[in-house]
């Protein structure tokens, strides 16, 4: 902020006619730009993307103010200032649509009439406002005289964003020290007969416990009878796990040759060893689906996914879904809308999903829904789900993730734009909120009932539904 205003002279801050209206505005697109670029220290909390919004993004919409201003000095058009702000300028930039939405709620925070009003506080906390007297000099004064370490509560965020992005900061740095160990550690244990043990036996373990292939025949055969897009659904997610697992204990036993010294080690079986020896999952594993757990972690989930899709095949649909355990899981959900429109003889495109949290645990439901599923073990990221009041409410201190109750994913009539009380969350794959070229991380739009605060203030949280985390 101080920054900013040391860039302006004192002719061009008095040029425009409405030298009280400007000068208060122009404070508002200080402070926001100033969020707009420190908001990345909140890593995903902050921006699915971290945006390098310039000075001259400042400059065109402070020209914008000006020129707005003096064309229309009595009766602002306040849409079409926030329309250029947010969409035009800062949103051209932005790449993510919950980005683009976070850039809109802040031009409705601080570019309203509220904004021309004495000490208008341009956050939750008192210490930050627009001063008086609308001189530079009082705006640089201020800025000075503002703590040096900003609070979350500046934001909008809560404390546990902060405690979430430190985690994430001392992570970061934690795997650069082992990187440079390992750099520097030549041909200890990392190259030698130590490290072959250690990746031997980390070997054995996965042949161990790495389940086997499902019998696609088999399970086609006893769903002949099943004609439903979730039977489509089931018979593929089969197809590309069997495909993994067959591709993991190759990979696997070819390594094992190679420790040996029966065959020469690849590039990218070198890959897969050193990844091991770090207790990593090898990248070549990870083509069916995302995930940035550890070896170990990934290794239980791959297990419980083989599992859902057994049990599935074999006994017949659960009465409960894991999402997660679906390789696109956008495709499952597809596979409800599809059924209910056939059911129905409407087009799919007339459907939409309707959110209804359960207030009782998986054990507790009796049978499955006649249309749409029952979605189990989603988390929930800058908030918790209030069970009393059956809304969104704030995370507990230091609880950065918080369980969502069973949810009824049930496909209704299409309904007729956002209604109040409303959070349209976001519900991604995994943490990596942007998730990769090939494989967008987003799933889709979840409608949860926002409680006393709005959407916009869940908005500046970041608050978002994950399939799993790290």
């Amino acid at each position: 902020m101080t920054r900013l205003l040391n860039q302006v002279t004192d002719d061009h801050f008095n040029r425009v006619k409405e030298h009280n209206k400007y000068k208060r505005l122009f404070m508002s697109l200080v402070w926001m730009h100033s969020l707009l670029l420190e908001r990345k220290k909140f890593k995903t909390l902050g921006w699915n993307v971290a945006y390098d919004f310039n000075d001259s993004d400042f400059d065109i919409n402070e020209n914008i103010l000006g020129m707005y201003l003096d064309e229309y000095p009595t009766d602002i058009p306040w849409d079409a200032i926030r329309y250029l702000i947010a969409e035009a300028n800062y949103g051209g930039r932005v790449t993510e649509i919950p980005d683009n939405r976070l850039i809109r709620v802040y031009a409705n925070d601080f570019f309203n009439p509220q904004a021309l009003q004495p000490k208008f506080q341009l956050s939750s906390l008192p210490t930050y406002y627009i001063p008086e007297d609308g001189s530079l000099q009082v705006y640089r004064q201020y800025c000075k005289e503002l703590p040096m370490t900003e609070p979350p509560e500046a934001f909008g965020q809560h404390g546990n964003a902060e405690i979430a992005s430190s985690l994430v900061d001392a992570d970061t740095m934690l795997q650069t020290l082992v990187g440079i160990q390992g750099v520097a550690g030549g041909g200890g244990d990392g190259g030698g007969s130590g490290g072959d043990k250690q990746v031997m036996a980390i070997c054995d373990d996965l042949q161990a416990k790495v389940p086997e292939t499902l019998d696609w025949d088999d399970i086609n055969e006893r769903n002949l009878s099943d004609t439903t897009p979730q039977k489509v659904c089931l018979l593929q997610e089969i197809e590309r796990y069997n495909e993994l697992l067959l591709k993991l204990k190759a990979s696997i036993k070819e390594l094992i040759k190679g420790i040996q010294g029966f065959v020469v080690i690849s590039e990218e079986q070198e890959k897969v060893y050193n990844s091991l020896s770090e207790a990593k999952v090898p990248l070549a594993w990870l083509t069916a689906y995302p995930s940035v757990k550890p070896l170990a972690g990934w290794l239980v989930d791959l297990i419980a996914r083989i599992e859902q899709f057994n049990q599935w095949g074999l006994y017949g649909a659960p009465k409960v879904f894991w999402l997660a355990g679906f390789t696109y899981p956008s495709s499952f959900l597809t596979a409800l809308l599809q059924f209910s429109a056939r059911k129905n003889m409407v087009s799919v495109d007339m459907l939409n999903f309707d959110y209804a949290p359960q207030g009782m645990d998986e054990n507790s439901i009796q049978q499955a829904p006649k249309e749409g599923a029952m979605i189990k073990s989603m988390i929930l990221e800058g908030g918790r789900w209030d069970m009393n009041n059956g809304c969104i409410a704030e995370p507990e201190p230091m609880a950065l993730f918080a369980p969502m109750p069973i949810v009824h994913f049930k496909p209704v009539a299409k309904k007729k734009g956002a209604t109040e009380g409303i959070y349209q969350c976001p519900l991604y794959m995994y943490p990596v909120r942007t998730g990769s070229r090939e494989r967008p991380s987003f799933i889709t739009w979840v409608e949860l009932k926002s409680g006393p605060k709005d959407g916009a203030f869940w908005t500046r949280r970041g608050t978002a539904l994950l399939l799993a985390t790290a």
